[in-house]
């Protein structure tokens, strides 16, 4: 018995070995056919000297292993995407960009009759290629409550908008889209709010002067790393957020599938392309569930939060590229500094940052210290990285350091951290 468990075991190696080596080819079928072909080899080499009967006794662990490695190769899901159904209280826009892209827009004009702000508001979500949860539109719902013309749109991949070519997904696509959608928008400069991987995308926008000169004002919430040198950066993060402490989610998971969790899991690691011929980047969106985020979503809140998470999203609405997110990471990773451009940005800027944020501090400072466009920092406290999340009156302050910023007025929080106390507020571990 113990001989059959370590020759399935072996076989099953041989199988991710093929895997990594051929890069999930033709969904992984010429990696089976390898491992059985290695299996049946093996196994006619152990019997050459038995009798008949006895002789077939080998092949039982390649039988085995055969049907728990061709378990990796069907899909359970479609491999066709399948887009989530149109949101009840928005219309969903289709715009064709001019670089290619056909994005998923949705617009809440200003429900305030009294006072309506004239510069369109456009909001970067975080991802980088995931759809607008819900819990966001309820934010963006009440910047148009509050006068301001509001627009949203998924990036290419992400949510209803459509799929790109795997090698197009790049850092630099999402900034020429962001251009190419204020073009289309033709309503002169916008307010930009980017947000997580949204504030990347705003951040190498405004180290473009050609795109930097559509926008009217920029507002970098919590943004991940902006090049290369910046992903290098290590440090501390927040206050302790409610990774580990909140309950776990629950859900379906693809990762509990053996097809998912290897080809995710090998990605992970990178030891499979976001490209890779195992699975399809439709197929990929279709499996990924939000149980499969786990405790990443507890990680946007504070530990006190811990047990009142709310439901970000639904499970209709919920939308995630696995794939494509690592392609567009991993082009920010390779990317070289834009701090020489940066340093010359001359558009209004604001920076977010949480009290509970589970970014690593460096990346919202290296911004901070190379934009001399940034006019304020608001420190929210009480919050996590996701910082208009439902709870208490938390989007209500968020809005109140949005629309204070945008209108020119005080800021309703201190100026902190400025440029001059980044060296204190990192040793502090703030």
């Amino acid at each position: 018995m113990l001989r059959a468990l370590a020759a399935v075991a072996t076989l099953v190696a041989v199988f991710l070995v093929a895997i990594v080596l051929t890069d999930g080819a033709g969904s992984g079928i010429g990696a089976w056919s390898t491992t059985l072909g290695v299996g049946a080899a093996a196994a006619l080499w152990r019997g050459r000297r038995r009798t008949r009967a006895a002789r077939l006794v080998p092949f039982l662990p390649v039988v085995v292993a055969a049907a728990l490695t061709a378990s990796v190769c069907i899909p359970s899901v479609p491999t066709a995407r399948r887009y989530p159904p149109a949101l009840p209280f928005v219309a969903t826009q289709y715009w064709s960009l001019a670089t290619g892209s056909r994005v998923a827009v949705y617009h809440y004009p200003p429900a305030n009759a009294g006072a309506r702000h004239p510069i369109p508001f456009v909001y970067l979500n975080g991802g980088p290629v995931r759809g607008i949860s819900v819990l966001d539109h309820r934010f963006l719902q009440l910047l148009a409550r509050q006068g301001y013309d509001v627009y949203a749109y998924e990036q290419a991949g992400g949510g209803r908008s459509e799929l790109l070519p795997m090698d197009q997904y790049t850092i630099s696509r999402s900034v020429r889209d962001l251009a190419a959608f204020v073009d289309h928008l033709d309503k002169g400069s916008v307010d930009v709010l980017g947000f997580s991987a949204g504030a990347v995308v705003l951040t190498r926008a405004l180290a473009d002067p050609s795109v930097a000169a559509h926008l009217h004002r920029a507002i970098i919430a919590e943004p991940g790393p902006m090049d290369g040198p910046t992903v290098q950066m290590t440090g501390h993060r927040g206050r302790p957020s409610a990774r580990g402490l909140a309950p776990a989610v629950t859900g379906p998971r693809s990762t509990r599938i053996p097809r998912y969790a290897t080809a995710f899991g090998l990605m992970r690691l990178g030891l499979l392309t976001p490209g890779t011929g195992l699975i399809g980047q439709a197929e990929g969106d279709n499996a990924f569930t939000a149980a499969d985020l786990g405790s990443d979503t507890a990680s946007g809140y504070c530990a006190r939060d811990a047990h009142r998470i709310p439901t970000e999203d639904t499970a209709q609405n919920f939308s995630f590229s696995p794939a494509a997110s690592l392609r567009v990471q991993q082009t920010v990773r390779d990317s070289p500094s834009i701090a020489p451009q940066l340093r010359r940005s001359q558009t209004p800027a604001m920076l977010m940052v949480a009290e509970c944020s589970s970014q690593v501090r460096q990346w919202a400072t290296a911004v901070l210290a190379e934009d001399p466009a940034i006019q304020r920092t608001q420190y929210m406290p009480g919050v996590g990285h996701h910082m208009w999340n439902g709870l208490d009156d938390n989007n209500d302050r968020a809005a109140a350091v949005i629309t204070g910023f945008l209108q020119d007025q005080p800021a309703p929080l201190p100026n902190h951290p400025t440029r001059e106390e980044i060296p204190t507020f990192l040793r502090d571990r703030e």
